[in-house]
């Protein structure tokens, strides 16, 4: 029989356990321990969990907040995306107790106990809590993510009514975090030919958009046993949505069009 050995990269071990930072004077201390991926290319070694105690009385409420604190006073090498702190830009998406989601609007009391932290799952890791998105931002260009008409400009905007705008609601407001790409099991294992609830969203974004003239071809570009039917509804996606929007939904609608037009 032979024995099946994982590689020697896929298994974490525990990694080291920091100092607890300084409490708050006059304050009785509230500490919470942070257990957080830690894996540098340049060490050659195995990916590790560290853990950091801080008290949360000299700390932001929200997850993003402790990892400043942590960097800014305990650790500077710990490497993470973040920008907007507001939840608009996505850059700090990450796996937070078991669930992918923004660490900027994440707050750390909603964790009981130690909280853990991943990067985005199932994607090639850069650094420490940094996913290599190449791939993600790829297939978002695939579908091209750009409003397409025929003829000449207008002198001013393309009119579009308040009814055919509503449509948009729910699909526009996507800021391609990949928490919901990256929560799919399809995405896991098809990553390289299914596109993702992310881009497949973008994509209905465009299709119901009363002035994009390019159906036929979105939907020609769509077709396609991978890039569109790779789903099967888990949900996932709109489960872990850190903007509340369906995915799922959108998906379902591509399909339908694509249907109704070979009926």
């Amino acid at each position: 029989m032979v024995q099946f050995t994982l590689p020697r990269n896929s298994k974490v071990k525990r990694g080291k356990t920091w100092p607890k930072a300084k409490a708050a004077e006059g304050k009785t201390p509230r500490y919470k321990t942070f257990r957080i991926y830690r894996w540098s290319p340049e060490e050659g070694e195995n990916p590790h969990l560290d853990s950091y105690t801080i008290d949360m009385n000299t700390c932001g409420p929200m997850v993003l907040d402790a990892l400043i604190k942590i960097k800014n006073e305990i650790d500077p090498t710990l490497t993470f995306r973040r920008s907007c702190r507001e939840g608009i830009c996505g850059s700090c998406a990450m796996n937070i107790d078991g669930t992918n989601t923004l660490a900027c609007t994440k707050a750390s009391e909603d964790v009981k106990g130690e909280v853990a932290i991943h990067p985005l799952p199932h994607m090639p890791v850069i650094k420490d809590l940094v996913p290599d998105l190449t791939q993600f931002y790829r297939q978002y260009a695939s579908i091209q993510p750009f409003l397409q008409a025929s003829g000449p400009d207008p002198e001013k905007e393309r009119l579009q009514t308040p009814d055919d705008r509503a449509k948009l609601d729910g699909l526009y407001e996507c800021i391609l975090c990949a928490s919901c790409s990256t929560s799919c099991p399809s995405y896991w294992w098809n990553g390289d030919k299914y596109l993702g609830p992310a881009a497949l969203l973008q994509a209905y974004r465009w299709l119901a958009d009363s002035r994009d003239e390019a159906t036929g071809e979105r939907l020609d570009n769509l077709e396609d046993p991978f890039r569109l039917y790779r789903c099967h509804t888990i949900m996932n996606c709109a489960n872990v949505c850190p903007k509340g929007l369906n995915p799922a939904k959108a998906i379902a609608e591509v399909k339908k069009m694509v249907a109704t037009r070979k009926a």
